[in-house]
């Protein structure tokens, strides 16, 4: 419960800067293709809102990973050789990268002229990417362990590092993930945008925001569901064929299985109630037109079931019905802007506002359900759960601990909406005034 909570809040911020550094960066290539001003008044605007949510990520992360040695120290003991590699070179490299160049971007651009400013906002979306891939490699060993030996004593030790750090798992969920992240970052910005604009006040970076977020969204929201959702749902397929029935509640074993649309998982009975199904859609699915047997979870040992199946299925499908709705808003979206509606049709700019907290949700269900499916595993097939926790850590301890945390989460998350809104309400222009500022301070 603890690491659900901490790791559930604090990714809320790195799926909007992993999402928002590409944006960013797209936002002062413009500026140095056009010259246009307002793009680069654009591009500082948002860089601010990366840093301080970026800063937010950083100490929210901190206590997440130190409950690899005071809750799960069994866990880091047998796995520490292999995922330590991985959590270091993300510190080492990706982080020290990200956060120098994010200085450089938020302080430099006047000192060091404007191709240096645009090299930092590259430098800052590559060294994001590269440490949600180190992290992405890390919970890849754990969904499929490969590159490693086990030792005469039943510890294991890395064999292979490049088979770790190219674990053919990693390729499918950093494509989804990441995806899944500049969703999240074009809502934002859409949104946000969409809300200049029914207010009318800064018009024309609305119209910006608006046409770069609405772009970026329908790419990746397409990208969601193909290649990367149908690549991910394979490997599921694939390697963890138990975890891909309890995502679509395939209780018993048919010639054909069914496609859930709707439906509520009843594990006394072990069926769907209520059922509303595509009949041999969840096989047209997974195996194509040819067809193939997709395993049911009675015929896998109950000790090896999901620990939650009604949470997995549940949220399994809130990821794949709220995707399904970003295509259809996204898509529409798209088409009015290209026909030059967009920009005036209110209905449209509200439906887009309104939608922005939706890909932090559609985001946290996704993990929510690749973490679900690995239970009871910690590295899958390889380590159970409870094998891994720290054996003097009391569950008193823990609850206090995570209420404790809960209380700290709940005045930094007000702190980072009052900040937010600060910043939303000064508006691109304020930029001027604060880089004329700041840059005199470093002077």
């Amino acid at each position: 419960m603890q690491f659900a909570f901490t790791i559930t809040y604090h990714y809320l911020f790195p799926m909007f800067t992993m999402g928002l550094a590409l944006l960013v960066f797209v936002l002062k290539s413009i500026y140095m293709r056009s010259g246009n001003e307002l793009y680069n008044k654009s591009a500082r605007f948002w860089g601010k809102i990366f840093a301080v949510t970026f800063v937010f990520g950083v100490v929210t992360g901190i206590p997440m990973e130190f409950q690899f040695g005071t809750n799960w120290a069994a866990f880091s003991a047998f796995t520490g050789d292999i995922i330590a590699q991985t959590l270091a070179m993300e510190g080492a490299f990706a982080f020290f990268l990200e956060s120098a160049f994010v200085g450089l971007f938020l302080f430099g651009e006047r000192r060091f002229g404007q191709r240096v400013h645009w090299f930092s906002s590259l430098m800052v979306f590559l060294g994001t990417w590269a440490s949600g891939y180190f992290i992405i490699t890390t919970n890849s060993w754990m969904q499929n362990p490969v590159g490693y030996r086990v030792l005469e004593n039943g510890n294991i030790q890395l064999d292979d590092y490049w088979a770790v750090l190219l674990n053919p798992w990693m390729f499918a969920q950093y494509a989804h993930n990441m995806g899944g992240a500049v969703v999240c970052g074009s809502f934002v910005m859409a949104g946000l945008g969409a809300y200049y604009l029914l207010a009318r006040r800064d018009v024309e970076y609305g119209k910006i925001f608006l046409k770069v977020g609405v772009i970026a969204s329908v790419i990746a929201s397409v990208w969601m569901l193909f290649p990367s959702g149908h690549m991910s749902s394979d490997q599921v397929a694939e390697h963890q064929p138990v975890a891909l029935a309890a995502m679509e509640g395939h209780f018993k074993d048919s010639d054909r299985a069914d496609l859930v649309f709707i439906g509520q998982p009843n594990m006394e009975t072990l069926e769907i109630d209520n059922p509303i199904v595509l009949p041999g859609g969840l096989s047209l699915l997974v195996y194509g037109p040819a067809g193939g047997d997709v395993k049911s979870l009675e015929e896998f040992p109950q000790k090896n079931w999901p620990d939650n199946i009604p949470l997995l299925y549940y949220s399994y499908h809130v990821m794949v019905g709220l995707g399904t709705i970003f295509i259809g808003i996204t898509v529409l979206a798209a088409f009015m802007l290209w026909r030059g509606w967009l920009y005036t049709f209110r209905p449209m700019l509200w439906a887009i506002m309104l939608a922005l907290p939706f890909p932090f949700i559609a985001n946290t269900a996704g993990w929510f359900s690749a973490e679900l499916g690995r239970q009871p595993w910690l590295a899958y097939g390889l380590f159970r759960t409870e094998e891994g926790v720290s054996p003097l850590v009391s569950s008193g301890s823990v609850l206090f601990t995570l209420i404790g945390f809960m209380g700290l989460y709940l005045i930094m998350g007000l702190l980072y909406v009052l900040v937010m809104v600060r910043e939303i309400n000064h508006g691109p222009d304020h930029e001027e005034e604060s880089l004329e500022a700041s840059e005199g301070l470093t002077a």
